[in-house]
C-alpha cells in the first residue's frame, strides 16, 4: 500500500489541509464528527472498530465523491442518499453545499441522529424515515449510497427515481466487479470505475443510462 495514495490515518488537521474546505465547512464537519462519537456511546451508528480512524474511514471516504458531481451544477443538484445510516456520504457532502440532499433511512434512531446533525450544522438535507422502495418518487439528479446493498439491489431500491439522466455514485468494496456482473443480469447500464482514495481494494462506481431488463420483476 502506498503511503502517498492511501494514508494510513487521516487526522482532522490532515483532512482540512487535503480537502480544501472552508473554515466554516470544517467547523460543521467537526461538529458532525463530535456528535457521532457522542451518540455512538448510546446507539450503533457505525462499527466501533472504525472510530479511531473516523476521519479516513468515514469523513474522507465520503468526501471523495465530491469531485464526481457535475462541477457546473454544484449547489443546484438534487441528490438521493439510499440507506443513509449515520449520514455518510450524503450528510457529509451536504455540508459542502453541493445541493439539496434527501437522506433515506428506515432506522428511527439513526434518523434522530441525522436530524440533530442538521439542526446543529444547518446543512441542506431532508430526512425520509422510511424504506427506499416505499418512498414516493420525485426528480433527482444523482443517487448515492455507501455500505448499503449490492449494486443489483440498489438499482431495485431506487428504480422509482431512476430516469434517463440520473447518475449513480456508489462506494463499493473489493467485490465491486462481482456486483457489476450480477447486476448486468437484470439491468443495462454504463459504468465508470475509480479506485477509492482511502482504500486500495475500494472502488467508486459512476453509473448512468440505467434501464431495467424485461426479466426484472
Amino acid at each position: 500500500m502506498s503511503d502517498h495514495d492511501y494514508p494510513a490515518h487521516f487526522t482532522e488537521e490532515r483532512f482540512f489541509n487535503v480537502s480544501g474546505v472552508s473554515r466554516e465547512t470544517m467547523e460543521n464537519i467537526r461538529k458532525y464528527a463530535n456528535l457521532l462519537v457522542k451518540w455512538q456511546k448510546q446507539i450503533n451508528l457505525v462499527s466501533d472498530s472504525t472510530l479511531p480512524d473516523l476521519w479516513t474511514r468515514h469523513v474522507y471516504d465520503s468526501f471523495q465523491l465530491k469531485q464526481h458531481f457535475d462541477a457546473d451544477r454544484i449547489g443546484k443538484l438534487t441528490i438521493l442518499d439510499i440507506g443513509s445510516g449515520a449520514g455518510f456520504p450524503g450528510l457529509l457532502l451536504s455540508m459542502c453545499r453541493i445541493g439539496d440532499f434527501h437522506m433515506v433511512e428506515s432506522n428511527n434512531k439513526k434518523c434522530a441522529f441525522m436530524r440533530q446533525v442538521i439542526r446543529e450544522t444547518q446543512c441542506q438535507a431532508t430526512i425520509h424515515n422510511e424504506r427506499a422502495e416505499k418512498l414516493s418518487s420525485f426528480p433527482v439528479d444523482y443517487i448515492i449510497s455507501r455500505a448499503c446493498a449490492s449494486l443489483d439491489k440498489l438499482f431495485d431500491l431506487s428504480r422509482n427515481f431512476i430516469s434517463d439522466d440520473t447518475i449513480c455514485l456508489f462506494l463499493k468494496g473489493q467485490i465491486a466487479e462481482q456486483e457489476i456482473a450480477e447486476a448486468r443480469q437484470n439491468w443495462d447500464f454504463q459504468v465508470e470505475k475509480f479506485t477509492s482514495a482511502t482504500e486500495e481494494t475500494g472502488m467508486i462506481l459512476k453509473v448512468s443510462h440505467i434501464k431495467a431488463l424485461s426479466v426484472v420483476k
